[in-house]
């Protein structure tokens, strides 16, 4: 099992990375404010509009680490990297399976089915551990349209009416994410799903955290050989990374949603994290993303018994399991392919 290494978060602007030997160094203004080995590091990721040195960039390709450009909202901007990884057949399956309808389908099936799965048993802890604070009818519903969307999904035979059921479950689960939120209520709170640009604290940090995850997963699937930019649910768009978006989409609930509550509930995070321009945009100030990357670094080493391997992984190391486990399907080494259904 590959092993999860750290990753290391630029996230002050006007920084300017370089190498000295077998280190990345920080500069700021030409002046040297920090250095990290790079032996135990698999990720540089950099918000903003950070430069990298060529010598540094060369060192990352032969080292095998990826460096990430994102913008300071936290969106992929470009990420450098060496060959890619695989073989050419099992991209060449990937791709045919892409151009095949119930291919396709089969897969789309298992992760949609797999993320309301998920996303019901999001509620139903949130029944089990706070049933004094919320209204245990309500979400108890909520949890069986899930449950009933499950079985929709399982026997739907075409991908637009998989993307309807999809959508309504969201929608749905959606309903009571404000419930959900238990601290903080009044600079923390969920209307709609509201994402270019996110308009409140909650969606800012729903789409941070969405857009980290996504790049788990296009990592991921880079390792294993497949092209993150091929997918099955979501359909091929120049710079869109339609398998990884489709990946993450068993994660969203239990990594991503679940994060975002627990970072709030524990007010490890506040409204003065928070700026909002003119256009209404809300994004993290500076030292709240510094905060946000801490406690997300940290879950990312948390471990869990992974339901199909039935080894204790990283969560951090889900999307790795989930992206190998595909490829083995692609491959023809599973009958099926299998879904991250956490509980």
């Amino acid at each position: 099992m590959k092993k999860l290494l750290n990753t290391i978060y630029i996230n002050s602007p006007n920084r300017y990375l370089t190498l000295d030997g077998e280190n990345v160094v920080i500069n700021y203004e030409k002046v040297e404010i920090g250095r990290v080995p790079l032996h135990n590091i698999e990720q540089i990721i950099t918000f903003g509009y950070t430069g990298a040195s060529p010598a540094l960039m060369g060192k990352c390709v032969k080292n095998g680490i990826e460096l990430v450009f994102m913008s300071r909202n936290g969106h992929f901007l470009a990420r450098i990297e060496g060959e890619t990884k695989g073989n050419v057949l099992l991209r060449r399956q990937q791709y045919r399976y892409a151009d095949n309808v119930e291919k396709s389908l089969d897969i789309a099936r298992n992760i949609i089915a797999a993320k309301l799965y998920n996303s019901r048993w999001s509620l139903e802890r949130v029944i089990r551990d706070h049933s004094i604070r919320i209204d245990i009818e309500k979400f108890e519903k909520k949890s069986m349209f899930l449950y009933e969307s499950i079985k929709s999904v399982i026997s739907v035979s075409k991908m637009d009416s998989l993307r309807g059921i999809e959508g309504e479950a969201a929608s749905v689960y959606f309903s009571v994410f404000d419930d959900m939120i238990l601290q903080q209520k009044e600079d923390f709170y969920f209307k709609t799903r509201n994402k270019h640009p996110p308009l409140d604290n909650i969606n800012a940090l729903l789409s941070f955290t969405y857009s980290l995850a996504a790049g788990m997963c296009a990592s991921a699937l880079e390792a294993v050989g497949l092209d993150p930019y091929v997918g099955f649910i979501h359909t091929d768009r120049p710079g869109r990374r339609s398998l990884a978006l489709d990946l993450v989409e068993e994660f969203r609930a239990v990594l991503c949603d679940r994060f975002v509550l627990t970072i709030i509930n524990k007010r490890l995070m506040n409204k003065y994290d928070f700026i909002k321009r003119e256009s209404g945009a809300v994004i993290l100030t500076e030292n709240g993303k510094k905060k946000f990357l801490s406690a997300w670094q940290k879950r990312k080493f948390e471990e869990l018994k992974h339901p199909f391997i039935e080894e204790k992984v990283e969560w951090g190391m889900l999307p790795y399991v989930q992206a190998m486990l595909l490829a083995r399907y692609i491959r023809g080494d599973l009958d099926c392919y299998p879904p991250f259904m956490w509980k």
